[in-house]
């Protein structure tokens, strides 16, 4: 059965991707306090204005942290994911979340945004909104 919640979804995990799940989100939800926070297409994803902006789940051997708008990051240290703007960063412990640079992550996060709220609407096309 799917989770309904964040705090579901994270119980759910094994212990070691637990505490990566929690530690995320303990993070994002104290860098974006005004972010509207889910599980959308079964994972956690925050969004701004309905835009979603970071999310993570789990996969076979990591817990992947996505930021839509990744590619666009000064900061170094994601990964590109995807055909779009996509960027990611793996994690297989706990000790490997760098918290400097996730802060980063986020702090950027919320200021370069493309639109992916009406990427279907406007056929595939990203905007840039910020």
């Amino acid at each position: 059965m799917k989770p309904a919640t964040i705090e579901a979804y994270n119980d759910a995990q094994a212990d070691a991707d637990r505490a990566i799940c929690q530690a995320l989100r303990q993070v994002i939800d104290r860098e974006l306090p005004d972010a509207e926070s889910k599980i959308w297409h079964a994972h956690p994803v925050w969004f701004l204005e309905g835009n979603p902006i970071v999310g993570y789940s789990k996969l076979k051997t990591c817990v992947r942290l996505l930021f839509w708008s990744g590619q666009s990051f000064k900061t170094p240290g994601l990964a590109v994911e995807g055909t779009f703007k996509a960027a990611e960063k793996r994690y297989t412990a706990l000790p490997q979340i760098d918290e400097t640079a996730l802060t980063a992550w986020l702090a950027e996060a919320r200021d370069i945004q493309w639109d992916y709220k009406n990427v279907v609407k406007n056929r595939g096309r990203l905007e840039r909104l910020r």
